[in-house]
């Protein structure tokens, strides 16, 4: 008879807790691993029955799942925050993988979705393109901080672009300074690079997906 096994996994970056019962509740096993893939393979590879397994959302959260997904019967990867149940109690890895491997064998996980892998490509070009924005508009900052320390008014965009850089800099009475706006300049210069060829890269790679042509479609956001 082919016998259900359930797996919470406590995750860390450099170690895994794992705790099995089975469908009964019985308390099977636990065990710390690295968190490696080889070893999360050998693991899962080496439990008997058809296995569910459930980790929360973090960081690693899509490796994990892609790594066990062809491993196991079911993989639920949970919300933190709506699971209060872990949050009583003692906190901490072990009882954390055990209460884990509890409520998903009592269906009391609130899962998120994860096995989107038609868009995972996209998402993670979005999300380079965003940090870039935004690292862009601290240079920015800093650039604009630079000259308000030496009383410079620097409201607008004008600051920002290259045909006037020379006048701005000569603005700026003391030279280190001026050895630092000249550095934040060459900041901007890259990250704009950069932002413009995460752009394109982006919108090529959402061009692909059938829904960019509706998308373009609708008004105020296409």
């Amino acid at each position: 008879m082919n016998k259900h096994k359930y797996v919470g996994l406590d995750v860390d970056q450099a170690t895994i807790v794992a705790a099995v019962e089975d469908a009964r509740g019985n308390f099977l096993m636990e065990t710390f691993l690295p968190t490696r893939a080889d070893d999360l393979r050998d693991f899962f590879k080496g439990l008997k029955g058809t296995i569910h397994t459930a980790f929360e959302e973090g960081a690693q959260a899509t490796w994990l799942y892609d790594l066990i997904e062809p491993l196991a019967e079911e993989v639920v990867v949970c919300d933190p925050r709506r699971n209060k149940l872990i949050q009583t109690g003692n906190k901490g890895d072990r009882p954390d993988a055990r209460k884990l491997a509890r409520l998903l064998r009592l269906g009391e996980l609130h899962a998120v979705y994860h096995g989107e892998r038609g868009t995972r490509g996209l998402k993670e070009l979005v999300h380079g393109y965003d940090y870039l924005v935004g690292d862009l508009t601290r240079a920015k900052n800093r650039l604009k901080g630079a000259f308000r320390s030496r009383a410079i008014c620097c409201r607008g965009t004008k600051v920002y672009t290259a045909d006037e850089r020379k006048e701005w800099l000569e603005k700026v009475d003391l030279p280190a300074v001026r050895t630092r706006v000249s550095s934040l300049y060459e900041q901007l210069d890259y990250l704009r690079k950069l932002r413009d060829k995460a752009h394109k890269e982006m919108l090529r790679e959402a061009r692909k997906h059938p829904a960019y042509k509706l998308l373009l479609k609708v008004a105020g956001l296409g």
